[in-house]
């Protein structure tokens, strides 16, 4: 199943349309029509352009893959924690801490 796509804003750059002529450019009347399709294309990493008329307004790109989010228990076995962390803080250090 294909990644839910998000729709970045880059409103109003007429010099970008120079840039987007080598990638997928679609009206918006025609991406409301197609809109299952271009959400496929852009989850297969393609970039989808959605202009109003001639000028590029937006574009279509997949969101980050929620599985590669954090992990718990990740650095397992690769960060050692001394005795000394458990020790009572110094008085100097409390009163540093506890004037903030």
């Amino acid at each position: 199943m294909p990644l839910p796509a998000l729709i970045l804003l880059t409103c109003g750059l007429t010099n970008y349309f120079d840039q987007v002529i080598a990638m997928s450019t679609y009206t918006v009347y025609n991406a409301k029509t197609h809109l299952s399709s271009l959400i496929d294309e852009a989850c297969a990493g393609e970039e989808v352009i959605i202009a109003r008329g001639r000028l590029p307004l937006v574009k279509l790109v997949p969101l980050r893959d929620p599985g590669q989010g954090r992990r718990f228990g990740a650095m397992r076995g690769r960060a050692v924690v001394g005795s000394e962390f458990f020790e009572p803080l110094p008085d100097e250090e409390l009163r540093a801490w506890a004037s903030e």
